[in-house]
């Protein structure tokens, strides 16, 4: 990394840095609300140049994902994955999302990672460490009104990365908790770790998704 620049990591951004964050989003996205739906946990992730500017940032949103067999995986996202303009080009945003993976792989609460982005932004993430999930859909909005990534004008791929870290993968709504283990709020339960990055990647390949994150973060 440069020298002078560093990665935050905020649950709650200090009103300086916000702003920054809100103006990269409102020229990358123009008309989109700032903010995240605090039901998804999210934790923002900066990368801050010498003069403390944001130069990149993306939030990291969770959620507990139900799937027709039972079974419930914690799933974290990237989201908002945005680089200041004047410094684009210099690999500031993958420096940014290979500390966001790093991140969630050391974080025991967390199964998967998923998230979807535009066809063009593949290799970006690939780069990365992330995966395409051949036929994987996602089904995002309420389920009253969804948003999935084949729907009529989208053109959006969806990733995944799968950890083998010890953590609550394949647990049938219950899990036993304990400790005060420092995952973003999230219970830590236990399972066999033996085969389960390869689990859970056959459990979300090839299927919809039910997301759902709801009307805020509609999908990420």
């Amino acid at each position: 990394m440069p020298a002078g620049m560093s990665v935050e990591f905020h649950e709650t951004l200090p009103a300086g840095l916000a702003a920054q964050v809100a103006v990269l989003e409102q020229q990358a996205w123009p008309g989109s609300s700032p903010g995240h739906d605090p039901a998804l946990d999210p934790l923002a992730v900066l990368l801050l140049d010498g003069q403390g500017r944001v130069a990149a940032s993306l939030a990291l949103l969770y959620k507990t994902v139900g799937l027709a067999d039972g079974r419930t995986y914690r799933a974290a996202g990237l989201s908002a994955v945005v680089t200041r303009p004047d410094v684009r080009g210099r690999g500031y945003g993958a420096r940014l999302v290979a500390a966001a993976r790093a991140a969630l792989a050391a974080d025991p609460a967390v199964d998967l990672v998923l998230f979807s982005c535009d066809r063009e932004l593949v290799p970006f993430y690939e780069a990365a460490g992330f995966e395409v999930l051949p036929g994987t859909v996602l089904v995002g909005g309420t389920p009253a009104d969804p948003l999935a990534t084949d729907a009529p004008g989208m053109d959006k791929t969806v990733l995944g990365t799968f950890f083998e870290n010890p953590g609550p993968a394949e647990t049938h709504g219950h899990a036993e908790t304990h400790g005060t283990a420092e995952t973003h709020g999230h219970a830590e339960t236990h399972g066999h770790a033996e085969g389960r990055a390869d689990r859970v990647r056959a459990a979300f390949t090839g299927i919809r998704v039910p997301l759902h994150p709801g009307t805020l973060d509609r999908l990420w």
